[in-house]
């Protein structure tokens, strides 16, 4: 009798933390990004090499404190694709990140598959948001845009034990 209870505790407490962990992944560290007009996209110009705010409305986006790589934005922009191109400093390469289900507008496997189709074009949206992390959007020609946070060269070296090289700011 007594085992029995003792599995019965062991299961029960196994299903709560499985629970908890499952919740805190999902929900629990994700907060809604206030939307902070003429901020919230920005795209690094090829002139001045700063970032530079872009035309944009629809504006949703998730962050969260536990991870540098956790933002995930959804925008559309007026703008056209070619002017982008022509204006702002572009990136090869980059996979965006998987949101939870809840933030129906990233669906990464979908801009992922854009992406490798070439239906969209990725940008450097801010170099080193945090230590080795760059902040990267992906627009199409449509204007639909998704932004969320890459490792960078540093960040690769950083993270893999690689030593980071003089050209890598110093970590905070």
């Amino acid at each position: 009798m007594t085992g029995k209870i003792l599995a019965l505790i062991i299961a029960l407490s196994a299903l709560v933390a499985g629970g908890a962990l499952y919740y805190l992944q999902i929900y629990g560290f994700y907060y809604p990004v206030t939307p902070t007009p003429g901020q919230d996209v920005m795209l690094i110009s090829r002139d001045s090499g700063q970032p530079v705010p872009i035309a944009y409305d629809s504006y949703q986006a998730i962050d969260a404190d536990s991870s540098p790589i956790r933002y995930r934005a959804c925008f559309t922009t007026p703008m056209a694709l070619p002017d982008l191109i022509q204006g702002y400093e572009t990136r090869d390469g980059g996979e965006p990140r998987t949101a939870p289900g809840w933030f129906d507008c990233f669906d990464a496997e979908a801009v992922g598959d854009a992406l490798a189709a070439g239906e969209l074009q990725m940008f450097i949206a801010q170099k080193n948001i945090a230590f080795g992390i760059d902040r990267v959007a992906a627009i199409g020609a449509d204007g639909r845009g998704w932004v969320w946070h890459e490792l960078n060269n540093c960040g690769e070296k950083a993270y893999d034990g690689t030593i980071v090289g003089e050209e890598c700011p110093p970590r905070p």
